[in-house]
């Protein structure tokens, strides 16, 4: 894997051109890859932590949202906007960029539930850091997504 840098800030710490490049890989991966039209700017951002993955061009190559409990879930913490750019997929950094997002959380938040709304195709991944699916799956801007929680005691899979 390549040398990465890795960066966790709130909101108003952002620089314009860090939130540029935030927006730049959501926009480029949720609504033009996915071909999947929806407003991303759901005003959630502002009190959200924002963990960004550079290359060492550092360029943003990876990057989540980490939302304290009551933003998007009444009584759970949650991690979304989970996304990698393209180029550099399967070359194991969504795995680091859930690790440091679960990493992030316990350190922002303690040992808090986590709940997400995964893709449904992304639920194996998430399966192996923990998160256990809840319901059924529904359709959330054209994709199929699941709710998925992470309980204080559920560790990550072995091997998986």
């Amino acid at each position: 894997m390549q040398s990465t840098t890795i960066v966790c800030k709130h909101f108003k710490e952002l620089s314009t051109t860090e939130l540029y490049n935030i927006i730049k890989l959501r926009i480029q991966v949720f609504c033009v890859e996915q071909n999947c039209p929806y407003q991303d700017a759901d005003g959630k951002d502002f009190e959200s932590w924002h963990l960004m993955i550079h290359d060492a061009d550092n360029t943003l190559i990876a990057y989540s949202r980490i939302l304290p409990k009551g933003i998007s879930y009444p009584e759970y913490v949650s991690i979304g906007r989970i996304v990698t750019a393209e180029l550099v997929r399967m070359h194991g950094f969504g795995k680091l960029l859930m690790l440091e997002s679960l990493k992030q959380t316990t350190t922002l938040f303690g040992n808090a539930p986590i709940k997400i709304s995964a893709q449904a195709y992304l639920r194996k991944f998430y399966t192996s850091f923990g998160f256990v699916a809840t319901g059924e799956e529904y359709i959330e801007d054209h994709i199929p997504h699941i709710g998925m929680v992470k309980l204080p005691h559920q560790a990550p899979h072995k091997g998986d």
